[in-house]
Formats: C-alpha cells, structure tokens, sequence
C-alpha cells in the first residue's frame, strides 16, 4: 500500500467578495421590506451560496435545503422560544446548524 500513488485532492473556496456583497445586501433587504417574514429566504440563499462554493478534498459541496423547507421549522423554533420565554433560543442555534448539515451533501 506504500506503493499506491498519492493522489492529491485540495480543499478550497471559490466564491467572490462582490459575490458575497450582492448576496447579503440582496439578503438584508428582502429580509427588511418583508419585516422578517423572508428571513429564512435570506439564511437558505446565503448558506447555498457559501456551500455551493466550497470544495472539500476535491469534491464540491451542494445544499439542497429551501426557504420553504426552512420556514416551518423557523416558525416552531419561535414559537417555542416564546413560549419558554427566550430559555429555547439556546437551542435555536444548534437546531438551525442541524438543519443546515442535514441539507448538505457531495455533488457526486
């Protein structure tokens, strides 16, 4: 097995800064003149960007999750924060990163 050629595969990023600067003023200001109600639209279509653009030991990264699909767990996940009085929004964050890996694969 020593004798097997290295094969090297990289790992690397290919999107742009003027890429990321549309995305998030685009994501910010659908996310405003909808008074929050798109925000999840906002955190899927930055999140598919930075994904999409991500190369891990030569294969590329693809997120297959929606705004839709987002959306009812986003209103849950509020719901249950108001209803604990803020104590679930320890949660809120390691439920949204949940979703966000379940919803992230290899191209091939």
């Amino acid at each position: 097995m020593e004798n097997q050629a290295h094969v090297e595969r990289k790992s690397y990023f290919d999107g742009g800064l003027l890429q990321y600067i549309g995305w998030s003023i685009l994501g910010f200001l659908v996310t405003v003149f909808t008074l929050g109600i798109c925000y999840p639209w906002s955190i899927t279509m930055k999140y598919a960007w930075k994904v999409n653009h991500t190369v891990i030991d030569g294969r590329r990264l693809q997120f297959t999750g929606s705004a839709v699909g987002l959306f009812g767990n986003w209103i849950k996940w509020w719901a249950l924060f108001v209803i604990t009085l803020g104590i679930y929004s320890f949660w809120l964050f390691i439920k949204l990163e949940k979703w966000k890996v379940k919803h992230t694969s290899f191209v091939d």
